[in-house]
């Protein structure tokens, strides 16, 4: 099992100072998590969801981030594939620019967005978006592995090029792909990639994505990129000394989590913010009620949230699932940095040595 961080750079009821104040607090929360030997940070490309997501510069994080670092890999979960959003010549210099610098360390992840807020923010063809990401997908592949690329497809026709520089991971730094739909998984698994997915349902629900997964990546035959047999879903996570403290805490952090999601990617509208989502504490009752809840048979996998015994707890479910990659969503909106730093400290001191 591989350990990481997920940074939305979350926030809630930002201040032009708060904000500022979140990108360095990141920075701070990858470096701890470089000198206690997690496997990998990831970042998201999102644009104008305000509060649920600020991270809109990824490539522009991570780099700085590669400068303080000296171990953990570098993870785009995702960059937005669309020309509209992206044109792929410009994704393929930036990504092989950040894997030379930081000396093969990038795992690249693509995707699409399903949120409508960017979605149309970039005048995107809502029918096409699948079809774009495919094309561009297959031209960044062939763009690193060939000294001139030239390409005419259903969305570009490019003459020849030279597109420079190249990655130093060979062939190509491990590629993934977003899964946020239920059967996505699968499809991702027919084309050979890595799948990035939510932490969703019980533990039925997530082997049996598993299963699909395993299934659909061992029968992938995928032209021009190696296959990447890698299943990661992201559990809202907080794991402190103090059981109750990191659930009460943990809890409502990732309920901020989960209701600003479903804001921009559920209710079908184009919300601005601020957003109309619970901020406060559990009462007494509903805490004591989640908390007896853990890891209990049929119990909900979307957290970790806890002391380190409740923790390995819960992160052995996944294990006896077969999830090979745990990307932990600490950065919650309602958590202050001071607890996401001890949380850091003590899941990678007390729950990462016995996996």
């Amino acid at each position: 099992m591989k350990f990481s961080l997920f940074f939305e750079m979350q926030i809630s009821e930002p201040t032009p100072e708060s904000e500022a104040r979140l990108f360095h607090d990141c920075v701070a929360q990858a470096t701890l998590a470089d000198q206690l030997g997690y496997h990998c940070i990831w970042a998201v490309e999102h644009h104008g969801l305000y509060e649920y997501s600020h991270s809109s510069a990824p490539e522009t994080f991570l780099a700085y981030v590669a400068a303080k670092t000296e171990q953990i890999r570098l993870g785009h979960g995702i960059t937005l594939l669309p020309f509209r959003y992206n044109h792929p010549i410009r994704i393929a210099e930036r990504i092989a620019t950040l894997d030379i610098l930081s000396g093969g360390r990038v795992n690249w992840g693509s995707g699409k967005s399903s949120s409508l807020v960017e979605q149309l923010a970039f005048e995107n063809d809502l029918g096409l978006l699948h079809d774009q990401w495919l094309e561009a997908l297959e031209m960044i592949l062939k763009m690193w592995s060939s000294e001139v690329f030239s390409f005419k497809g259903r969305f570009f026709d490019i003459p020849e090029t030279r597109v420079i520089p190249k990655p130093v991971q060979r062939p190509h730094p491990p590629i993934f792909a977003a899964c946020s739909k239920p059967d996505s998984a699968a499809t991702v698994g027919q084309l050979g990639l890595g799948a990035l997915n939510f932490a969703l349902g019980d533990d039925v629900y997530l082997e049996q994505k598993v299963r699909e997964y395993r299934h659909a990546v061992a029968a992938a035959q995928p032209q021009g990129w190696m296959k990447n047999n890698h299943f990661a879903c992201t559990p809202a996570t907080l794991v402190l000394e103090d059981d109750r403290k990191a659930c009460r805490y943990g809890f409502r952090g990732a309920r901020f989590f989960s209701e600003t999601l479903c804001f921009y990617y559920l209710s079908g509208t184009r919300p601005v913010g601020p957003l109309n989502v619970a901020r406060d504490f559990f009462s007494d009752d509903d805490l004591a009620a989640a908390m007896a809840l853990r890891n209990t048979p049929g119990s909900m996998i979307a957290t970790i949230v806890g002391d380190p015994t409740c923790a390995r707890e819960s992160v052995q479910r996944l294990v006896d699932i077969d999830v090979d990659e745990l990307i932990l969503v600490m950065q919650l909106g309602t958590i202050p940095q001071d607890l996401v730093m001890e949380s850091i400290r003590t899941f990678g001191e007390q729950v990462m040595p016995y996996f």
